[in-house]
């Protein structure tokens, strides 16, 4: 199913590959401003006095080595969460994946500085055990021009429709080699893995599948790499109680109600459903795309 900013060409190449690159996601007017916005909210500045849900490094403390990560800037920012709440995005999300509805489950702002290390390969899905349908689509955007050689994302082509469940055990941040998990899932399968690199301007990025092996190696060049990440479920999705201990369950768990598996809108609002209906306020939002 294409939607808005995809066409059908692009729409089958996600299926087929489990991801796909587009060129052009937000307007070069948007890029500078929200970098700026990434250098307030990593020096512990946010906008709205909301703190991110995970802070994960902040400027005078974190390691300069390790990939900068927030995950949940849309709460602290007005000019990010006009992105990560925009109808468009959650459109296209919702159409790639066939749901009648996308809702924001997290968003991460990653900034990988020259001579920073590897990000390790994982699967979106399997830190997701705390709701149902325990399934994701992503939209990566890129603020900085990307190369392989600048540590950009590598998409594992075709592991999307790989076996799920016993996965080889996932190291998120700097480890030795951040491809072995991928390459051992891909030696059960029987496969020799086809790593693809996202090489795309300012602006562009791409789609991904929950399922889908990525990561990204050390970032050996003189540019920075920093990209606005959007996660979303189908608009039905519910939380799951059982997997409240698993993956980062213990973070967004605690927005769960006493006595009820619903996904309160106020942490996980809805950005476009096919009969018409966003999470009301989202619209007070000036949104760029």
């Amino acid at each position: 199913m294409e939607g808005p900013l995809l066409g059908s060409d692009e729409a089958s190449a996600f299926h087929a590959d489990g991801f796909v690159p587009v060129t052009r996601l937000i307007p070069d007017d948007v890029v500078a401003p929200l970098r700026e916005r990434f250098d307030r909210i990593f020096r512990g500045e946010f906008e709205t006095g909301i703190a991110p849900d995970e802070v994960n490094w902040q400027e005078g403390s974190g390691d300069p080595t390790l990939t900068r990560q927030v995950c949940n800037g849309w709460r602290a920012d007005h000019l990010v969460a006009s992105i990560v709440l925009s109808p468009v995005l959650g459109h296209a999300l919702a159409a790639l994946a066939g749901w009648s509805g996308a809702r924001i489950i997290q968003d991460n702002l990653l900034w990988k500085p020259p001579g920073a290390r590897s990000v390790g390969f994982h699967r979106d899905n399997a830190y997701l055990a705390w709701y149902r349908p325990q399934e994701m689509v992503t939209c990566w955007i890129a603020l900085d021009a990307t190369s392989a050689d600048g540590g950009t994302v590598e998409f594992a082509r075709g592991s999307h429709r790989w076996a799920t469940g016993d996965d080889p055990p996932m190291e998120f941040h700097a480890p030795v080699d951040h491809r072995a998990p991928m390459e051992a899932a891909a030696a059960s399968e029987g496969v020799v893995p086809d790593q693809v690199p996202v090489e795309v301007p300012a602006g562009g990025g791409s789609f991904h599948h929950g399922w889908t092996w990525h990561g990204s190696g050390p970032n050996l060049s003189d540019v920075h790499r920093r990209v606005l990440v959007l996660h979303c479920a189908s608009s039905g999705a519910r939380f799951n109680r059982e997997g409240f201990g698993v993956g980062n369950g213990p973070v967004y768990s605690r927005y769960a109600h006493d006595g009820d598996d619903v996904m309160d809108e106020a942490h996980f609002p809805i950005l476009w459903r096919d009969d018409g209906y966003r999470t009301p306020g989202l619209d007070s939002l000036t949104d760029p795309l």
